[in-house]
């Protein structure tokens, strides 16, 4: 059986997930990692969360999970009540 670890670098040698690899890992983990770091600071759980967006706990982990998948991405209005609930405003540039 192979560990993770070969497993992983079985996957990275295919030159179109080594791209995917990439790009998911230079655009949207720092927005993951923004997102969760904010949630950390405000204390606050994902059915915390949920409760001031008005929503359920699984909705919250589904936002987390799809800016890590790339399968969804969440809308500037979903994004802006997250930040809210938060105490946190949403702040999108182009840079």
């Amino acid at each position: 059986m192979r560990t993770y670890e070969e497993l992983k670098a079985l996957a990275l040698s295919n030159p179109d997930v080594k791209a995917e690899y990439d790009r998911i890992e230079r655009e949207e983990m720092p927005m993951l990692d923004t997102i969760l770091a904010a949630r950390k600071e405000a204390g606050l759980t994902q059915a915390q969360v949920a409760e001031r967006m008005g929503t359920k706990a699984a909705a919250v982990a589904r936002l987390e999970a799809a800016l890590v998948s790339g399968k969804h991405s969440p809308s500037i209005a979903t994004l802006r009540k997250y930040a809210k609930a938060l105490g946190k405003q949403l702040d999108v540039r182009l840079v």
